[in-house]
């Protein structure tokens, strides 16, 4: 594990891209192609600009998208798909994009071409409830199956709410389709972009409680190479 404290989220994100776009472009070298998956949310902003603005042959790069809320449509302002198109995959040409639908049928479909081949770099940010991905305290560290169906708890709705995605509390969907923490940590390299003063109480249960599902992103810390980037806020309560 490694720890960067950045001054603000807007350094985060550039010394984030700067470590995704080394690896990448190793990983290219090496094999031709790389694997990546990435997380949404108001977190992830500053790095999606940083990394657009990278130098790494996108067009090299398959990219998988971590989770979405079950049967909320594209058109829906907190969509994830919606999300990634508009901030992400309409402004660099990549080779390939894997979006996850929010339905059954999908799960199906997306888990068996994230088999395919191994992931190179998860982009795996941390949640107010410590969630990674969709999976909410007490997360499932048994299962193996790629992606997976979930309810979302009461913090992880709250969150979306805060953000601005939902109106209400009874906007925010019930469950989720979200890759398993099983699936997560088989990525080679992690990188968790975790700004922002309401992710302090987060990073320091990660950080300093042991692991356990009742705080899903203290796993994180049993990868052979994850690199966690704070800003100070988010840093106040180490």
């Amino acid at each position: 594990m490694k720890t960067i404290v950045c001054e603000n989220s807007k350094e985060l994100g550039e010394k984030a891209a700067a470590l995704a776009a080394e690896y990448l472009q190793q990983r290219i070298r090496q094999n031709g192609y790389a694997r990546i998956v990435v997380s949404t949310g108001a977190s992830q902003f500053d790095t999606f600009q940083a990394l657009i603005a990278s130098d790494i042959e996108w067009h090299k790069v398959e990219m998988f998208h971590l989770d979405e809320y079950f049967a909320l449509p594209e058109s829906h302002p907190a969509s994830f798909r919606k999300y990634l198109k508009e901030r992400f995959v309409s402004k660099v040409n990549l080779l390939a994009v894997n979006f996850v639908e929010g339905t059954v049928e999908n799960i199906a479909e997306v888990s068996k071409k994230l088999l395919e081949k191994p992931v190179d770099l998860g982009l795996i940010g941390i949640g107010e409830n410590a969630h990674i991905a969709f999976n909410d305290p007490p997360a499932d560290f048994e299962t193996t199956d790629p992606y997976i169906l979930v309810a979302l708890d009461e913090a992880c709705k709250k969150q979306q709410v805060g953000e601005g995605w939902f109106a209400t509390m009874d906007d925010v969907p019930t469950q989720a389709v979200t890759m398993s923490v099983h699936r997560i940590m088989q990525c080679k390299k992690i990188i968790s972009c975790v700004p922002f003063a309401v992710k302090a109480k987060a990073v320091a249960s990660t950080v300093n409680n042991e692991v356990s599902n009742n705080t899903p992103a203290t796993i994180l810390k049993t990868h052979s190479d994850w690199t966690l980037l704070l800003d100070k806020d988010s840093a106040a309560l180490l």
